[in-house]
C-alpha cells in the first residue's frame, strides 16, 4: 500500500474505534510524538495503549482534508466534526508506520469533548 492508502486505512479504522486494527499498522519500535505529550511514545504497545485510553474518555472521528505523499511520507490535514483540526506527519517503511507527529489543540479538544480541563494542565 501506498502512505496515502495506509492513513486512509489509518482513518478508516479510527472511526471505527479498531485498537487491533490500529496497532497493527504501526512497526514494532515505532516512535509516536504528539505535541501534547510531554515525551514521544516508544513502540507499538505504548501507541496502542494511548488509543485504549483516548476511545475509553471520548468519541472521536476524523475527516479527512487533505493527504499529502512525498516518498515515505504522508500528512494528513484533518478536522472532527466538533470543530477541532489538527495535521499528522506518518513516516512509513515497509508498509508500517515508523513515526507518526501529530499536532492539534489539547486545550480544544478538552472543551470540544466535555472533558474535564486536568488540574495539572498547565504545569508543564
Amino acid at each position: 500500500m501506498t502512505p496515502t492508502e495506509i492513513i486512509r486505512t489509518w482513518i478508516e479504522l479510527f472511526n471505527a474505534a479498531d485498537i487491533d486494527g490500529l496497532a497493527a499498522l504501526y512497526a514494532d519500535n515505532v516512535v509516536n510524538d504528539q505535541v501534547v505529550f510531554s515525551q514521544p511514545l516508544h513502540g507499538r504497545d505504548k501507541v496502542r495503549e494511548m488509543f485504549e485510553i483516548e476511545f475509553s474518555r471520548a468519541s472521536m472521528t476524523c475527516i479527512e482534508e487533505q493527504i499529502y505523499e512525498c516518498g515515505d511520507t504522508a500528512i494528513l490535514q484533518w478536522k472532527d466534526p466538533n470543530g477541532l483540526r489538527g495535521c499528522g506527519f506518518f513516516y512509513i517503511q515497509n508498509g508500517q508506520i515508523v513515526h507518526q507527529k501529530g499536532y492539534f489543540d489539547q486545550l480544544s479538544f478538552f472543551r470540544a469533548q466535555g472533558l474535564p480541563i486536568p488540574d495539572d494542565y498547565l504545569d508543564a
